[in-house]
């Protein structure tokens, strides 16, 4: 990463954290097995996933204040876990000329977090478990106007969907929130939850939920919709493709339906 890419970054602000390539793969291959690679868009950055993943966490953790600090060491918890489910912190150095620099990954028992009293918690994006999940008895409001009118939206439809004429489109993009509306009430796990924070107001951060859009073909979803609960109904009006969707809700937990696997 070019050093003006790293300017108002929260993690890079805080601390040097060396060649980041390099200080990703070593947090891959302590954690968890996961695929962290982009399937669908091609990707300049390495481990685009896990690269967006602590990134964002890092941001929420200095957000509640949970960095530990003991002497010349801080660290916090990268929401990751070990084979073993041991969790895995990120550990810094203060140097007296340099700053806070990057050390190493720690598992929970190893000794270099011993110095710190007690270790700190994960990153939390929610306060009520019940908005993970969705209330399938409310009606879905979905500004389609805007999300097949905006060129950022509609840029992410197959190219296929994108050539269609008005009328059909438009049909089409109806029969896919119907049928994703039949698929929650069968189970309500397809609707995956997302911690979504705006470009122009980045001090709200929202939680949604995702609801799979299949326009091509009723087994394979070609984009996710993102819906945010207001009042009594859910309002829509934005489409993301499936990796950007994958971004966003492996910050709450690794998505396990089907529709929506790295």
């Amino acid at each position: 990463m070019a050093k003006e890419d790293k300017k108002n970054i929260p993690l890079f602000e805080y601390g040097y954290c060396g060649n980041f390539e390099t200080t990703l793969n070593l947090l891959k291959d302590l954690a968890m097995p996961e695929i962290w690679e982009y399937k669908r868009t091609p990707n300049e950055k390495a481990l685009p996933i896990l690269f967006s993943y602590l990134l964002h966490t890092f941001t929420r953790i200095k957000e509640e204040n949970k960095i530990a600090e003991k002497d010349n060491y801080s660290c916090f918890n990268t929401g990751l876990v070990t084979e073993n489910q041991q969790e895995i912190f990120m550990l810094f150095k203060e140097n007296p000329t340099k700053g806070k620099q990057f050390i190493e990954f720690c598992k929970e028992s190893d000794n270099n977090l011993a110095r710190f009293s007690s270790l700190p918690e994960r990153a939390s994006y929610f306060n009520n478990p019940a908005d993970l999940i969705i209330d399938f008895r409310l009606p879905i409001r979905i500004n389609i106007d805007h999300i097949i009118e905006d060129r950022g939206n509609f840029a992410r439809f197959p190219k296929y969907i994108q050539s269609l004429p008005k009328l059909q489109l438009i049909h089409t993009f109806n029969g896919a929130i119907d049928h994703a509306q039949k698929r929650v009430k069968r189970n309500y796990k397809t609707a995956i939850p997302q911690y979504y924070r705006n470009t122009f107001f980045p001090d709200t951060p929202q939680l949604q939920l995702l609801l799979p859009l299949c326009l091509t073909d009723a087994k394979t979803a070609d984009l996710a919709l993102a819906i945010y609960k207001e009042g009594d109904f859910y309002s829509g009006r934005t489409c993301l493709t499936l990796d950007m969707a994958i971004n966003n809700a492996r910050l709450i937990a690794k998505p396990d339906d089907e529709w929506l696997k790295a």
